[in-house]
């Protein structure tokens, strides 16, 4: 049964909460916890339910410093992740209990951290995510959303600084508009760590092939993401840092099929002093002991 208002079209499953609107359908599984159909102008933009990401690839400082072996806990963290709680609130009303059979006929939706979806009427979704701290635990490599999509981009075009950056990678970079072609891995000799842009305003993924990842379209399609109320870090790669992680030379990873967008909001620095045993400098670590609190807007 469904619940219509004269802004979207909300939708009561039996396991999944729907919000349509002209041009956008978006499904929230309550299996799954979170947003597991991101469909606009009719292309769908995800390959797997958004979860919180707490790893990126190690690099050669990191392996040198020892890092990946104290911050290992952080892998198991970003490869497992469960949902404990789903809250659903609409229209300023609270549901103590998901909407689900037979409730929703009467229609006519440890260390902890949360990812929040607000809607606005014109079908604009500000993702937040909040990480909780907790003492005694290893320093983070990243704290994000990592959003996998159905097919390789075409490319991206991004506002903020230009090339790779990081924490500690920003003294060269400029500011402006720039677009990159295809998703460019760097072609380190052990693949690692590489494609992260900091302080973004606003950044464009542009496909040509639909979900089969065969069928070309004659145009291309994007999905923007837009900074909230500060710049956000990304990354859009054609691997995840576990795929990335488990190869040992370039010819062993896996053919490039999916786009892998990380939205980060705290990112640990990469260092560089020497490769054989200095950690990266304070002022660039993620303490696991804080709150960390930020958001994006996807549109």
């Amino acid at each position: 049964m469904d619940y219509t208002n004269n802004q979207l079209h909300i939708i009561y499953g039996d396991a999944t909460f729907g919000v349509n609107g002209k041009d956008f359908q978006y499904i929230f599984s309550y299996e799954r916890g979170g947003l597991e159909s991101l469909k606009v102008r009719g292309k769908e933009w995800l390959y797997r339910v958004p979860t919180p990401t707490f790893w990126r690839a190690t690099t050669d400082n990191d392996r040198g410093s020892g890092f990946n072996l104290k911050a290992a806990q952080w892998l198991g963290a970003d490869m497992f992740t469960k949902c404990t709680d789903i809250h659903l609130k609409v229209d300023g009303h609270d549901f103590a209990e998901l909407p689900i059979a037979p409730f929703n006929n009467k229609f006519s939706n440890h260390e902890y951290a949360k990812i929040i979806y607000n809607i606005d009427d014109v079908g604009h979704i500000k993702v937040t995510m909040r990480y909780y701290g907790k003492k005694g635990l290893p320093h983070l490599p990243v704290i994000g959303i990592r959003l996998i999509m159905p097919t390789a981009a075409t490319g991206f075009d991004y506002e903020g600084l230009s090339g790779e950056t990081y924490p500690d990678r920003m003294a060269g970079a400029k500011e402006g508009k720039f677009h990159i072609d295809g998703l460019p891995v760097t072609e380190y000799l052990v693949p690692q760590e590489s494609g992260m842009h900091m302080q973004t305003k606003k950044l464009t993924i542009n496909r040509e092939t639909t979900q089969n990842n065969v069928y070309r379209t004659n145009e291309k399609f994007s999905l923007s993401i837009q900074q909230a109320e500060k710049l956000f870090n990304f990354s859009c790669l054609p691997y995840t840092a576990e795929e990335l992680e488990n190869a040992t030379h370039i010819e062993e990873l896996p053919l490039v099929c999916r786009t892998v967008l990380v939205i980060a909001g705290a990112v640990r620095g990469v260092g560089g002093i020497d490769s054989w045993g200095s950690d990266v400098e304070s002022a660039y670590h993620i303490n696991p002991e804080l709150d960390h609190e930020f958001s994006f807007i996807l549109n």
